[in-house]
């Protein structure tokens, strides 16, 4: 059982709760806010129905069980993922500012993200993994691959990276800041492995043309974030 939920404040991408929306939308909200910060496993039907205010009885109103409120929150997880993974590439000038996109948007989920959910959807929620695991092995490979081969077009890639060996490489090694985090979370954070992954990955694709433009992007991250720490004070 959860202790103390409403002592934390956790950051969410999912609309805060209001009474404007209709109930179903409230639970599913409430849970992905739970599920995120504390993990599967550890907030039971009881605890969102706390947290809601309403009765458990409500809850199965709308899901049949834990399961399939855990669908629904990584239906709703991977078609988020799609659209950030979207806006990385539109919103981007070159392959190269496409991953500096994508590491900010890494870092503010992660930040807050239980490192455990990976491990516990694996182990107890087997449907919703699979669902997981269809998105990563088949949507965000491709992303990667799609990212690659624009960086070798643009000359910022050396052109001669096997695509789709180094598409799953990189796909694979996301995972590994979660077991890292999962194994030791007082000494690695989770943003921060996954972080530091990305780079030394995007350092192995880069030409000397990239490596510059890695430079002068990493230049422009640590001022920008260096700007935004001095006027959160």
């Amino acid at each position: 059982m959860i202790e103390t939920l409403a002592t934390f404040k956790v950051s969410i991408v999912l609309p805060p709760i209001s009474y404007n929306m209709d109930i179903k939308e409230r639970i599913q909200s409430k849970a992905h806010e739970l599920f995120m910060r504390y993990g599967f496993r550890s907030v039971s039907m009881d605890d969102i129905a706390s947290q809601l205010g309403m009765s458990k009885k409500t809850i199965y109103q709308y899901f049949n069980d834990k399961d399939e409120l855990v669908d629904a929150v990584m239906d709703y997880k991977n078609s988020e993922t799609h659209i950030k993974c979207d806006f990385c590439k539109n919103q981007s000038k070159d392959a190269i500012d496409e991953i500096f996109l994508t590491m900010e948007e890494i870092h503010e989920q992660f930040s807050e993200l239980n490192p455990m959910i990976l491990y516990d959807i694996e182990k107890f929620h087997p449907r919703a993994y699979q669902k997981f695991r269809k998105m990563k092995d088949e949507y965000l490979q491709q992303v990667v691959a799609n990212n690659i081969k624009r960086g070798i077009k643009e000359e910022l890639y050396r052109p001669d990276i096997n695509v789709e060996t180094m598409s799953r490489f990189r796909v694979e090694t996301m995972m590994v800041a979660f077991s890292m985090a999962a194994s030791a979370p007082t000494k690695y954070n989770l943003a921060a492995v996954a972080r530091e992954t990305m780079e030394h990955f995007l350092y192995g694709l880069a030409t000397l043309k990239g490596y510059k433009l890695i430079t002068k992007y990493k230049e422009e991250q640590i001022k920008k974030r260096s700007y935004d720490k001095t006027n959160k004070k």
